[in-house]
């Protein structure tokens, strides 16, 4: 009887343990003692935006089951009511099989967990923060306002660094940790290995290689983050710290970036995918270069892996059309026919430069740009020594008319500036030179016709015209 009793006890435990790794999904109890809500909705961060991912009806005693057959993505989650009342919570490496049970009068504060350790920990550090803030807030209405920001706030922030540095001293590898390190600055030393000072340029080289270096880029948690934490660095490194840089050393530090997350797959598709967006819609004429690297290298060479075949062909056919076009490259040659069905040639145009302009009366912007591109054009015309190739976009007949009305109703009657039909010409201009919106305007240099400068405005052009006249470009 004896054996039978053990026999069935090891066959109990054995099913448990088959039961329990077989559990798959998520199941997470919410409890808010004396909650009316009749629902409540789950979500989670994502980059800079926040998606509601669940619901649950409320059990009349204020319980409600948020569940799901398939496994939630590490990050940090809330549950909020139709008042934007909300509580966060974390989900990471442990079985997502647990119980938050609170009061409804302060759902953090009251916080109690069952079946995560993550939690746990997270909890306490979200109790400790929210006694300093609460307190702050008190303090700010007893206070003297220049007392309170010279010398209480600094001590808060000291008592708050404390706290943050207390969990990831002790808690390294919890998610909460790992989050809130991510948002400390890295210290840059003043000197090198062999203690000689270092240069301001090689302290902010170090600054730029070590950016990084407090956030888990190789884990995927962190693109699922409230937008100030991973988001909003990402984009200050690419907007602040890279202002002005040029793209031999942009390219360098977002590989360095990207291939960092490269083990994290939800971090590395949404990096490749937002900075070769960002790029191709930057306005920053040189810029189209940090494009057609990110495409080529990521699009172009199958690690894209998220991305359909069209959305890969359509990257990397823009890119490989764009390297042709960049500033520095040699344009293609053009040959179109003016009003009197006279040829001109875009390599044989007189002067130092020629405006490469695309365009159509029927485009709005259009009808906006040129005349102000135009009147700066003949403004710096003859000073330069400059010319201007300006191609109709939309050659049909109703267009053609409208084009020759906009000519006389602007006087654009400058001869320098050269008014050519697109609808015949050597080559299909459209495919050369990527035409797919209008305006689209470059100056060319013309002893070696290579591409000095595009995507042109009034403004930009302008200005372009007095550095030159400079010597400054």
């Amino acid at each position: 009887m004896k054996k039978l009793k053990r026999l069935l006890i090891i066959l109990s435990l054995l099913f448990s343990v088959t039961a329990m790794a077989a559990k798959t999904g998520y199941k997470i109890t919410f409890v808010a003692d004396g909650n009316s809500d009749s629902v409540l909705y789950m979500g989670y961060y994502y980059a800079e935006e926040r998606y509601y991912c669940d619901t649950a009806l409320n059990n009349g005693k204020g319980k409600f089951v948020f569940e799901g057959k398939r496994e939630l993505h590490p990050g940090l989650y809330f549950i909020t009511n139709s008042t934007n009342r909300y509580v966060d919570f974390v989900v990471y490496h442990e079985p997502q099989f647990y119980t938050l049970r609170t009061e409804n009068d302060n759902w953090l504060m009251r916080m109690q967990v069952k079946g995560s350790k993550e939690n746990e920990v997270f909890y306490n550090y979200k109790r400790a923060t929210e006694s300093i803030y609460q307190e702050v807030d008190e303090m700010k209405q007893q206070m003297d306002s220049v007392e309170f920001n010279q010398n209480y706030i600094p001590l808060q922030r000291k008592r708050m660094d404390s706290v943050l540095n207390y969990f990831i001293d002790h808690y390294p590898e919890r998610m909460i940790s790992r989050m809130t390190k991510a948002t400390k600055d890295v210290e840059v030393p003043k000197e090198k290995a062999d203690g000689t000072p270092m240069t301001d340029r090689e302290r902010m080289e170090w600054f730029l290689a070590h950016y990084f270096d407090n956030v888990p880029l190789d884990d995927d948690f962190i693109v699922r983050t409230p937008k100030w934490i991973f988001y909003q660095r990402v984009m200050d490194y690419v907007d602040k710290q890279m202002y002005r840089m040029p793209p031999d050393m942009i390219c360098p530090l977002l590989d360095s970036m990207i291939d960092r997350a490269e083990p994290a797959p939800e971090v590395y598709k949404w990096l490749v995918h937002k900075m070769t967006e960002h790029f191709l819609q930057s306005r920053v004429m040189v810029y189209d270069e940090v494009y057609c690297h990110l495409a080529l290298r990521y699009y172009g060479s199958g690690k894209a892996f998220w991305s359909s075949p069209s959305v890969i062909d359509e990257q990397v056919e823009r890119a490989t059309k764009w390297e042709r076009l960049l500033v520095g490259k040699v344009s293609p040659e053009l040959i179109l026919f003016d009003t009197l069905h006279v040829a001109h040639s875009l390599h044989h145009m007189p002067g130092r430069y020629t405006l490469l302009v695309f365009w159509s009366p029927t485009c709005g912007h259009c009808r906006e740009t040129i005349p102000a591109v135009y009147n700066v054009f003949e403004q710096y015309a003859d000073t330069i020594g400059m010319s201007a190739f300006a191609i109709l976009s939309e050659p049909d007949d109703q267009t053609v008319e409208k084009w020759k009305h906009f000519l006389d109703e602007h006087h654009m009657t400058d001869t320098r500036w050269v008014h050519l039909n697109g609808g015949e010409a050597n080559v299909d201009w459209r495919q050369v030179y990527d035409i797919t919106s209008t305006p689209q305007i470059y100056l060319i240099e013309n002893k070696e016709h290579k591409f000095v400068a595009k995507k042109l405005s009034a403004d930009i052009f302008e200005n372009i015209c007095k550095a030159i006249l400079n010597g400054n470009f």
